[in-house]
């Protein structure tokens, strides 16, 4: 249905979201309501006849500028012109959206806003197309995906007090590293009134540049009510630069979310007359249950939007060579005993990671490129392993980095200049590569040659794609400035692997990028499973295996469990526990292990094969907080309709001794379930030791853990006597 209005109030509620959107007399279009629940009345605007609050989308022109100087996206002179054409809604499917048409009178620039709400799920996906409608080039420096003034809704900024910003700082080996602090505390109170209540110019700012999308944050963030509980979480869906940042504003806080732009990305766009654009899309969830409520409709609405793939539902065990055990240097003689254990553990893929295409001893990082099985290092070649993984029962998978060229690769010397990032007419070389630029054919044959060979000539049925260096701002090749380059690479990226997945869809594909270097959904809606992290300390592991749910599905969070034989029992029980409320990535030398040490990996595989159905439709929780990098308690929780699982981790110090008695009793708290009768079940590991009791009154669990270090995964049932 579309719609033409020259004031009112446009917009829905469906009892989860609350999307209003005033236009007042001049046609200026401002969201005045984002909230979770039915719709709130007038919200903060108190009506329609005069704009408050800021535009839908915030538009930074050369020529133009800000209204008020400084580095917030959200005071645009060209935004503040933008004025309401006309509007469109209905439902497509789960989703409805709404689509909005706005004109910019003095350049003939259109935008039209969209918003897609996930039905009954507070969530909701955002992005701006621009067209030049007008007779003149622009050029364009920035533009939002999303724009929302006003949080949290409510009169006056006080309530600013009451909100905290979380933000995931994100480095190889140490991911997801969840921050808390009060926005006041970034954004003092600088008593406006006493300066003729002038506009703030600070703002809390967060980037990431290259083609590392999360190399030192995540691509996300929320702002949570400590008092009242609302909450509001987003994610920027984009695999290279973007940027989002909170400020002041008027009525509360305002949110801005970006793909790259010409300040932080070198970045921006001639817009011809006839052309347009379109931003990277985003994702934002509301509730007023907390950041675990937001996170819950982020999960739905990360499930809703990705490529539908039969490995989301099966949840399958995979074991992979590398972590802990063959480090890029694989054999007949070393897989064979592993692939026979990993069988006997009940995996169900068998991944041989990097090293397959490099001759023993050859120092191929500089050389790869070429992905074709070494000639000298398996007996009977590379195609007898794989057999010998099918006959175990198991899939067999490889690893590949197809993006980068190594420069002593005979590839390198094979392809056009134009083929790889380029500035100024230079290859561009990082670590002693080039970066494929998958604008250009002959890079893309030479990428659908590789995948097609492993898959139609050797059989995989997996395929691990790593990504190991980050690249700069991008490439100038095709007259673009490098940012502008940088985008239409990682579109062609994205455009790149849909086409791969839709020659083979049967075939399973993990994100790896230096373990979670670019964990983010433009990529994870397209791809299977997402490598958390490269971290080979299982004390470490475990606090970014529990808290990798906020950012990626349970059902993607590849985890790696690594028991070795020198393990003991207790240490084996911990790195499977950190996997099994995510994907199992089993590895280690577990061919070495004595048969008691193999059944406690087995016993632990058997269990997760119980619960996965379960994982790939619950949303996370966590009874103890957000973990902290050296918290020495961490717990995971993952909640349904029907059943609430918890992981529990006792680690101690991290540097300390790995043994010793200390009788640790944790308390849980799980107040979903408070003043429920519920059965509480140690699943893994079993006999004695871990134990379980829940108490009604309180809706908390008192776990032991007697020795440190040690971890258990516990299963919730209500409606049963407590244990």
């Amino acid at each position: 249905m579309t719609t033409g209005v020259r004031t009112g109030r446009i917009g829905w509620s469906d009892g989860s979201i609350d999307l209003q959107i005033d236009v007042a007399a001049d046609g200026t279009a401002t969201l005045v309501r984002l909230a979770a629940g039915p719709s709130g009345g007038t919200g903060p605007s108190g009506g329609a006849g005069q704009a408050r609050g800021l535009p839908l989308c915030d538009v930074l022109l050369a020529g133009a500028g800000r209204t008020w100087s400084g580095s917030r996206y959200a005071e645009s002179a060209a935004g503040r012109r933008f004025r309401y054409v006309t509007h469109d809604e209905g439902p497509d499917g789960d989703w409805r959206q709404l689509r909005i048409e706005l004109e910019d009178p003095v350049t003939g620039l259109r935008a039209e806003v969209f918003y897609r709400v996930l039905t009954g799920q507070g969530a909701l996906r955002s992005w701006v197309t621009l067209m030049n409608g007008g007779g003149q080039p622009v050029t364009v420096e920035s533009v939002t995906s999303f724009l929302a003034g006003g949080l949290p809704g409510g009169p006056g900024t006080a309530q600013l007090a009451d909100l905290d910003l979380l933000w995931a700082e994100n480095d190889w080996l140490a991911e997801g590293r969840w921050q808390r602090r009060p926005l006041r505390g970034i954004l003092p109170d600088l008593n406006r009134a006493a300066h003729g209540w002038a506009r703030p110019r600070g703002r809390a700012g967060f980037t990431s540049e290259g083609t590392w999308s999360s190399g030192s944050y995540l691509p996300m963030g929320a702002l949570a009510g400590r008092r009242t509980g609302r909450a509001w979480a987003w994610q920027i869906e984009h695999n290279g630069g973007w940027h989002w940042q909170v400020g002041e504003s008027v009525g509360g806080a305002y949110l801005a979310l970006l793909g790259p732009t010409d300040a932080e990305h070198h970045w921006r766009l001639r817009l011809d007359p006839g052309s347009s654009f379109t931003t990277v899309p985003v994702a934002v969830a509301v509730s007023d249950e907390g950041f675990e409520g937001a996170i819950a409709g982020l999960t739905a609405a990360r499930r809703a939007a990705r490529r539908p793939h039969e490995d989301h539902h099966r949840l399958p065990v995979i074991f992979n060579d590398y972590m802990n055990t063959l480090k890029g240097d694989p054999s007949t003689e070393r897989l064979l005993p592993l692939i026979a254990a990993a069988a006997q553990a009940g995996a169900e893929y068998f991944c041989i990671d990097a090293g397959w295409y490099a001759e023993p001893g050859e120092d191929w990082w500089d050389s790869i490129g070429l992905w074709r099985p070494s000639a000298t290092r398996f007996t009977n070649g590379l195609a007898a392993v794989l057999d010998q993984i099918r006959a175990s029962g198991m899939t067999p998978g490889l690893w590949l980095e197809p993006e980068v060229i190594g420069v002593r690769s005979p590839v390198a010397g094979q392809l056009p200049d134009e083929a790889f990032f380029c500035r100024d007419g230079q290859r561009v070389v990082e670590q002693a590569r080039y970066h494929l630029d998958l604008r250009h054919p002959a890079a893309l044959r030479h990428l659908d040659d590789s995948i097609n060979f492993a898959v139609a000539n050797l059989g995989v049925g997996y395929l691990k794609l790593d990504y190991n260096i980050t690249v700069g701002p991008g490439t100038d090749t095709g007259g673009l400035n490098v940012g502008a380059g940088m985008l239409e690479h990682n579109r062609a990226h994205l455009a790149w692997l849909d086409r791969v997945l839709d020659r083979h869809p049967g075939l399973t594909i993990e994100n790896c990028a230096s373990g979670g270097m670019r964990t983010d959904y433009a990529l994870l809606s397209r791809l299977q499973l997402q490598s958390t992290s490269d971290q080979q300390d299982y004390l470490r592991y475990a606090a970014i295996a529990a808290a990798a749910p906020a950012a990626i599905a349970p059902e993607q969070s590849a985890v790696w469990a690594y028991p070795q034989p020198e393990f003991t029992d207790d240490q084996i029980a911990f790195t499977l526990c950190s996997a099994m409320l995510g994907r199992i990535h089993l590895s280690g030398h577990i061919d070495r292990m004595s048969a008691g040490q193999r059944e406690l990996v087995a016993q632990g595989v058997r269990v997760y094969k119980q619960i996965r159905a379960d994982l790939a439709r619950a949303v996370p929780m966590w009874p103890l907080g957000l973990p902290g990098w050296s918290d020495p308690v961490l717990a995971l929780g993952m909640r349904t309709a029907d059943v609430t699982y918890l992981a529990a981790w006792r680690r101690g110090t991290l540097d300390g001794p790995a043994g010793g008695e200390d009788g640790g009793v944790i308390t849980l708290p799980v107040p979903h379930l408070a003043g429920a009768p519920v059965r509480t079940e140690v699943l893994y590991p079993g006999g004695a030791g871990a134990c379980a009791d829940w108490v009604r009154a309180d809706g908390a669990v008192i776990v032991t853990l007697p020795r440190t270090p040690s971890a258990c995964l516990i299963r919730l049932r209500a409606g049963h006597p407590g244990s």
